[in-house]
C-alpha cells in the first residue's frame, strides 16, 4: 500500500526540539520527528517555540511528508528523525 498520512495530528516535544507527526503503512503507525534545525532549513525565519515550530511544520507539510515518505522508502523502522541533511 504503501506511506501515507491519514492524521494531520502534531506535536512539538521540547525535550526533543522537534515536531512529532505519524504516517501509517497497512496496518502500521510510524512516528517521525522533525527537529528543530531542518524546519528552521525549510523556514529560515521560523522562531523557535512550539507555536513557530508547529506553524513552520504546517506551512511545510507537503515538503515534510515527501521527505519522510523518501526516507521511509530506504528502509523499515519504528520512528524517523528528519534532520536538516534529510532536506
Amino acid at each position: 500500500m504503501g506511506l501515507n498520512f491519514p492524521n494531520t495530528s502534531r506535536s512539538f516535544l521540547p525535550s526533543r526540539r522537534a515536531v512529532q507527526f505519524w504516517g501509517h503503512d497497512d496496518a502500521l503507525e510510524i512516528s517521525f520527528f522533525v527537529t528543530e534545525d531542518a524546519l528552521r532549513r525549510i523556514e529560515p525565519k521560523a522562531q523557535g517555540d512550539e507555536d513557530g515550530m508547529l506553524k513552520a511544520f504546517d506551512s511545510n507539510r507537503a515538503a515534510i511528508y515527501k521527505v519522510a515518505s523518501r526516507v521511509y522508502s530506504h528502509g523499515r523502522a519504528g520512528s524517523y528523525e528528519l534532520t536538516a541533511k534529510s532536506f
